[in-house]
């Protein structure tokens, strides 16, 4: 509403106009942080989202199991060179509160190299778990928060290998990756799902 003297916003509508304001700051807090942070979800829709997996309390169970094979991952200032066997290069933008996890099947000692990056920070985990055992036995290599890694990794175990990149921010984040080795499949795990993914080899 405008005061027709002064053409300017009038008092009733500066007031509803910060009373939406703070309506919509504490809807993001109720749907989004508060289920991604902390796993209180009092709507229920952190759990129908997946956003409430971020709060994970056996996250430091995982790192555990995953220190007891030091050998597995090297991390590396640039990309290293490319693992002979195939290549993959995957690309997603993930939404505000948005999370993707991608995972590649590795037969136990297969090598990969891998280099990812992102336009903005992502909390991320490098984790893996056996095909036989499955999720239970989930180890974890690298859970920190970040704009990209890069090095190289080898299989400690026959299983699924890979990244969950979380977006924690109120902005769209471009992220891309790109691995080399001896992959024989690939799974991605989003908002539809599980779903088995074709390698795509990078443009020459």
């Amino acid at each position: 509403m405008t005061n027709r003297t002064t053409g300017r916003p009038s008092h009733r509508a500066l007031l509803w106009g910060a009373g939406l304001a703070v309506a919509g700051a504490a809807a993001v807090v109720i749907l989004f942080v508060l289920p991604a942070e902390t796993g209180i979800d009092p709507t229920g829709f952190g759990k129908s989202s997946g956003l409430a997996k971020m709060a994970n309390p056996k996250a430091e169970e995982a790192l555990k199991r995953g220190r007891q094979h030091p050998d597995a991952f090297t991390a590396s200032d640039a990309a290293p060179p490319a693992e002979p066997g195939l290549k993959d290069h995957f690309t997603h933008e993930l939404a505000p509160y948005e999370e993707i996890e991608l995972k590649y099947a590795l037969d136990e000692g297969a090598p990969i190299m891998f280099s990812w990056q992102a336009d903005g920070p992502l909390n991320y985990d490098m984790h893996a778990h056996p095909f036989e055992g499955g999720e239970a036995l989930t180890e974890s290599y690298a859970v920190s928060r970040g704009d990209r890694q890069a090095g190289r990794y080898v299989a400690a175990f026959s299983g699924i290998h890979g990244w969950h990149w979380q977006n924690r921010t109120m902005s769209t984040v471009h992220l891309t990756l790109d691995t080399s080795g001896k992959i024989k499949g690939s799974k991605l795990f989003g908002t539809q799902g599980q779903q088995d993914r074709p390698l795509s080899p990078p443009a020459d």
